[in-house]
């Protein structure tokens, strides 16, 4: 049955009803990807990674709307409230932003140079097929956490003019110096790029069940790993730094294991729907403590403490706004 046609809304109310189809809560998830992404390559954010961040939150949020399109018909006999499913908001207009918001995220990402629209036109594709397609399949998970790790390397590629401006010249031949600098930029990236994707991986796990619940596996996974990781973190920044030095990663590293770890282990001993709804809430907002120990780690401390500042505003939305 097609959802019923929304009637005349308040326009408080229609703008509540966008802020639910957005997720807004969760956008404050997204900076930290491309933050994370320029502190990895030691080099200070500057206009390019500002249009990555912009890109980013864009494409998060044509991926928000696409995902209610595209599960209208579930949401309707799981989430009656759900924006689509109540009438609130017609189908075709949460395409049609869907759409726009794509355009507007791989136009942002343009300003940033050819190797940042690349980065943002592979997340783009990426967040269609995983909603078009790849949601409902055993590929889901692994879908997202490449989206997530798309998303540094964006950060990372519109950053890197800056990074060649500064670079002297090099006394090898400019095409081998130009393959060294991509080659030495790609192993910077990868170690903070994985940490996001095994995050991801394993929030999206917990998420496929948060509408029925029932599952005592994937959270104890989710535990599992994200405790891993947390431990990974924490003992890469005791060898990188001794003393007191080290506080500044150690910090958003305990907060993430305090942000994951609880809600996990409550949806595994009781895997009820609202249980595993609120683990997979806070596997979301630990994004950003993850994303500050990542640039504090790699020596951006004040990138690192700036987003941690993020996070109370996510928690305190997040009572309003669900982020799932």
């Amino acid at each position: 049955m097609p959802p019923p046609a929304p009637g005349p809304l308040p326009a408080g109310r229609r703008i509540r009803a966008w802020v639910e189809l957005l997720r807004v809560s969760a956008l404050f998830s997204v900076p930290g990807d491309a933050l994370a992404g320029a502190a990895a390559l030691g080099v200070r954010p500057g206009r390019g990674t500002a249009y990555a961040v912009g890109a980013s939150l864009c494409l998060y949020e044509a991926g928000m709307a696409l995902n209610d399109w595209a599960d209208r018909e579930e949401d309707a006999v799981d989430r009656p409230h759900r924006p689509l499913p109540s009438g609130q908001i017609a189908p075709a207009a949460a395409l049609g932003a869907a759409g726009l918001l794509t355009a507007a995220g791989l136009a942002l990402a343009s300003r940033a140079g050819r190797p940042a629209l690349t980065a943002a036109t592979a997340l783009a594709g990426l967040v269609w097929a995983y909603d078009l397609r790849l949601k409902h399949t055993s590929a889901g998970p692994a879908a997202m956490a490449a989206a997530r790790a798309l998303d540094l390397v964006l950060g990372a590629a519109a950053t890197r003019p800056a990074l060649r401006r500064r670079t002297p010249g090099p006394a090898a031949p400019a095409p081998v110096a130009r393959r060294g600098t991509a080659a030495r930029a790609g192993l910077r990236v990868a170690a903070p790029a994985g940490a996001l994707a095994l995050h991801t991986y394993a929030v999206t796990a917990v998420s496929r069940h948060e509408a029925q619940g029932g599952s005592t596996l994937a959270p104890l996974g989710a535990l599992a790993a994200t405790s891993a990781l947390g431990a990974v973190t924490a003992r890469g920044a005791l060898r990188k730094a001794g003393g007191t030095a080290a506080l500044a990663p150690l910090l958003p590293v305990a907060l993430y294991a305090g942000t994951t770890a609880v809600p996990l282990l409550h949806a595994a001993l009781h895997p009820s729907p609202p249980l595993t709804q609120r683990a997979v809430g806070g596997g979301i907002r630990a994004l950003i403590p993850l994303q500050a120990a990542l640039a504090a780690h790699a020596g951006a401390t004040g990138t690192g403490l700036a987003l941690l500042g993020l996070a109370p505003l996510a928690r305190g939305l997040a009572r309003k706004v669900s982020a799932t």
